[in-house]
Order: structure tokens, then C-alpha cells, then sequence
């Protein structure tokens, strides 16, 4: 069975432990979340997941040690456990946005292997898209964690190059998707509904959008096409919407988040 070791315990690091215990990927006893404040870890301590604020100490029987600090503290932790750390027995996987595989072996050693992955909080639930990465990695390592992520969600293996990129749209992404749907559930406030009629609307839309492309394998032009008619409302609130630079700003926010991403480790 995987002993696991979750560096960081805060949202991504939750979700993932909480994820793979719902998922029955193991059990809560197989995870030990790590946290400076243990007081803020006492619910996930009564649901069974061992808790210590030494990092050290949490991943000396770890087969998996996962980091999920901040980028920004992420440095001292690599020093903190660099001489605990067994290259022959531990993999490392970062799931620190704009770290390379390089920075964590340059603080852990040349010899052990370290494969990136970036989830989403949506991991929580088992339908995190999650992107991995490595440039030294075995294949049965990456077989490893393929696995474990697929028990969460889905999985696309990228370059590493594409780390930063994957993060905007998978990581960030998650938040700009959820304030569409909040700025389309006050949009149906606006004409008339209650508040939390027009939300439960909204999410309940945008979910079914995202189904029919999962299952249909559509483009979204192409089922844009089937609900836009001459002269009809559709096409006149999706070009009201164009010419106030919805896409636009979209893509825009993606390229910011991008560049952002990639200098956290170093800022």
C-alpha cells in the first residue's frame, strides 16, 4: 500500500488527501498531512489522517512525498528535508506552480526522481484535470502517478515546458469558469429570478455544456451553431458579449496567469 506524505496541507493538498480517500484510492491512515499550525488540522486528524508539523519526521516511512507548499516557501522546505529524503525508496511529486523538476533535485539531489502534476481544487470531488510532467522520472514512476491522479479525475501528460501554461488553464482556470457561472447566475438575477434559482440554473447549465462536449467529443462551435438562429436571441447575447470582449478577456486573463506562474518560485 502507498504510505503517502502531503507537504502543505492547504487547499490543494486537502483536496488531493480527501480526493484519494473518497475515491477509495486508500485509506486516511495511509496519509500523513503536514501543517505548521496543527490546530488547523483537527478535523482531518478525527477523520483518521495522521498529522505532524515536522516535516522531517512525516515523510521518513512515505513511499510518495507530495509538496504543496507555496512556491515562496518552498525553498526552505526542500533544505528543511533534504537530508531525510531516500532517493532509492521516495519519489517526489511537486505540485508547486512555476517549479521545475531541476529546482527540486538542485535542493534534493540529483538522484531522486521528481514528476510535476497540477491538479485542481475540483480534485476534491474526483474530477480534477490534472497535467504531469517529469524529465527523469522511470516509466513505472510515471505509471505510478498517472494512476493515482486518475483516481481523481483525468490526466494528460504534457512537456514539462508546458507546466506553467497547464497551470493557468487547468489551476487558475477552475476560478475563472466558476465566475462565469456566477456572473451568469446574476445575470439571471437581473431578469428576474431569486438568487439562488438563478445560481442553481446557472451551474446546472454550464455543467451540462461541459457534458455534451465530454461525451459528444464536439467542438463548442459546433454546438454553438445548434442553438443559434437567424435573427435570434442567442446569437444577439452571445455578440453582445463578443463586442464587450468576453473571449478577449478570457484569453487575456489565461496569459496573465501564465506569465504569473511562471515567476512565483523566484519573486
Amino acid at each position: 500500500m502507498n504510505k503517502i506524505t502531503i507537504i502543505g496541507s492547504g487547499n490543494i493538498g486537502l483536496s488531493l488527501a480527501k480526493g484519494l480517500v473518497n475515491k477509495a484510492y486508500c485509506q486516511a491512515e495511509d496519509i500523513t498531512l503536514t501543517r505548521r499550525n496543527l490546530k488547523l488540522l483537527s478535523e482531518e486528524a478525527a477523520a483518521g489522517f495522521k498529522v505532524s508539523d515536522n516535516n522531517n519526521v512525516a515523510i521518513y516511512d512515505a513511499n510518495v512525498i507530495v509538496l504543496a507548499v507555496l512556491p515562496q516557501q518552498l525553498k526552505s522546505v526542500l533544505e528543511e528535508i533534504a537530508p531525510t529524503v531516500s532517493p532509492e525508496k521516495q519519489l517526489v511529486v511537486s505540485v508547486v506552480s512555476g517549479v521545475t523538476c531541476a529546482d527540486v533535485r538542485d535542493k534534493l539531489g540529483n538522484d531522486i526522481q521528481v514528476i510535476r502534476a497540477m491538479p485542481n481544487t475540483a480534485i476534491a470531488i474526483g474530477q480534477s484535470m490534472t497535467c504531469i510532467a517529469s524529465d527523469n522520472a522511470s516509466d513505472e514512476q510515471f505509471e505510478r502517478v498517472t494512476q493515482l491522479f486518475e483516481t481523481v479525475g483525468a490526466v494528460v501528460t504534457i512537456n514539462e515546458d508546458l507546466m506553467t501554461a497547464a497551470t493557468a488553464l487547468c489551476a487558475c482556470g477552475i476560478a475563472f469558469f466558476l465566475r462565469s457561472i456566477r456572473a451568469a447566475s446574476q445575470g439571471g438575477v437581473e431578469i428576474g429570478f431569486h438568487a439562488h434559482d438563478a445560481l442553481k440554473m446557472a451551474i446546472q447549465t454550464a455543467k451540462g455544456a461541459a457534458d455534451l462536449l465530454l461525451q459528444t467529443q464536439s467542438h463548442p462551435e459546433g454546438e454553438i451553431d445548434k442553438v443559434t438562429s437567424p435573427k435570434g436571441c442567442t446569437i444577439a447575447g452571445l455578440n453582445e458579449m463578443e463586442h464587450n470582449g468576453f473571449s478577449s478577456a478570457f484569453i487575456k486573463g489565461i496569459k496573465l496567469s501564465a506569465r504569473k506562474a511562471g515567476g512565483l518560485y523566484n519573486d
